[in-house]
């Protein structure tokens, strides 16, 4: 009986599965969580690419576009994958998020400020800097730069999101456009709790219509942001004092609350303290950013190099379980095929083309895409792969992976090879040769992890061994041990 309910459990389970696959296909363009129309999801080979995107927030001021993780009805994508454009001197206005973000700053310079811990932290981040901001945390942007759009490539977990394909703001900050969660409490209610008339709450709550990333210059539309940058700070914390009662005792023991308000992000945003020579200090506890372009490759040869965060060096990553990497590849070489035994892989390519090649468990070839600035593209946790730069020029990419911790690629071509580790006669004996000549073949790589290409190959390398015997060793190898698959 017990062995009959087993067979029962794993059929269901099977079966489980390929509803799964099933209803991500039938997902097709599906989403749940943007303002404007967006782009399907191509089938086939393609389907590694990810390319439903959707513009959740555009306006005059800059726009944010998602991009959806793999998922579908039965597999919710471990995170989705957002690009943040702001223009010079905008604001990303106060708002809160049912995910946590973990920010890359493309180009640019930006001020984020955040709850983290139940106080204000505010931080000055830079091209390369990485960090993160929790679910639930309320946060706001601010593109500081005088001449320079601001890029951020953003990871979105979807872990602790309401929905399921999408992630949801709550603007803490608004107007007409966008609203603040604020408004749809009961006047008499609000105003209780602010201790301010209705009038004077009627002119907090809809004075703002230019959209959820605004301009903070007088050069533009006038706003409510621009109107306060234009006050000294004497005068910004008396019209908030009159706005919300901001007593001058609250300020002086801000650092003692216990619990954050909407007034913390207005006293951040337009109070803050500046040092003599006019620069905005960090404030606050919380953890500072890890800039990725500061730290020495893990690897680096005359054909690339590339680096990876975990938890043990960006402490933040191990709430979100997420892991960061970059690689860089020079013209012509190959990042050698590998597998990642320990996550999903996500990436976003930042500069160059190149060309990604995925293979099933069964041996047969997944993917083979070409791919450009901009595309995103993902790596299912055990399948193996690997990124090949154009001969026009290098190959950047940057992206995440689902696991905080060391990912340990195991690579299956190269001096660094799973072959070289386990040769002897048993590798021998499961691809059909001598010991000898499997010696010389998986000998014949002298580099490691990142290889030449074919045409800057050592000539007594390429001479060593005949392209067709090489495809013959492992279609045979393949046949043997993918057993059960056609």
């Amino acid at each position: 009986m017990g062995k009959r309910r087993a067979f029962l459990l794993a059929v269901a389970l099977v079966a489980a599965l390929v509803v799964a696959v099933a209803g991500y296909e039938d997902e097709g363009t599906r989403w749940e969580g943007g303002e404007e129309g967006g782009t399907g999801r191509r089938e086939g080979q393609e389907s590694f690419l990810l390319q439903d995107s959707k513009h959740v927030v555009k306006t005059d001021a800059g726009d944010m576009r998602v991009v959806r993780g793999f998922g579908g009805r039965f597999a919710k994508s471990p995170m989705h994958i957002g690009f943040i454009t702001m223009e010079p001197k905008s604001l990303f206005i106060p708002q809160y998020l049912d995910s946590s973000l973990i920010l890359f700053v493309r180009r640019g310079e930006a001020r984020v400020g955040y709850i983290y811990k139940d106080e204000l932290v505010e931080r000055d981040l830079k091209m390369g800097d990485i960090y993160r901001i929790g679910a639930g945390s309320a946060f706001y942007l601010i593109n500081t730069a005088e001449g320079q759009r601001l890029h951020v490539i953003c990871s979105i977990d979807t872990s602790e999101s309401l929905g399921w394909n999408s992630f949801q703001s709550f603007y803490i900050a608004g107007g007409t456009y966008p609203s603040s969660v604020l408004s749809g409490f009961d006047q008499l209610t609000l105003s209780t709790a602010f201790n301010v008339s209705e009038t004077e709450l009627s002119e907090m709550l809809t004075t703002q219509q230019s959209g959820p990333i605004v301009f903070l210059t007088s050069s533009h539309a006038p706003s409510s942001w621009s109107k306060f940058l234009d006050m000294d700070r004497n005068q910004k914390v008396a019209h908030m004092r009159r706005i919300v009662r901001i007593r001058r005792e609250d300020l002086e023991q801000e650092e003692d609350k216990s619990t954050w308000s909407f007034r913390n992000l207005l006293v951040s945003l337009f109070g803050r303290r500046e040092d003599k020579r006019g620069k905005t200090r960090a404030t606050g506890k919380g953890p500072d950013a890890y800039n990725i372009y500061n730290r020495k490759p893990d690897f680096k040869n005359d054909y690339g190099w590339s680096l990876a965060l975990d938890e043990g060096d960006y402490s933040p990553l191990k709430h979100d379980d997420f892991g960061v990497y970059l690689v860089n590849l020079t013209a012509g070489s190959m990042m050698a095929p590998h597998i990642n035994p320990r996550a999903t892989e996500y990436g976003i390519v930042l500069s160059g083309t190149g060309t990604i090649q995925i293979v099933y468990p069964n041996g047969s070839l997944a993917m083979n895409a070409k791919v450009t600035e901009g595309d995103v593209f993902w790596i299912p946790r055990y399948f193996p792969f690997c990124q090949i730069a154009s001969r026009t020029g290098p190959f950047e990419f940057f992206g995440f992976t689902t696991s905080a911790r060391d990912n340990r690629p195991q690579f299956l071509a190269g001096a660094n090879s799973l072959l070289q580790t386990m040769r002897g006669p048993e590798f021998a004996a499961a691809f059909g040769l001598t010991e000898e000549r499997l010696n010389e073949i998986i000998d014949a790589q002298r580099e490691t992890t990142i290889l030449p290409s074919a045409t800057v190959s050592p000539p007594d390398v390429a001479a060593k061994v005949g392209g067709s015997e090489v495809e013959k060793v492992i279609r045979d190898f393949g046949s043997d041990v993918v057993m059960g698959f056609d």
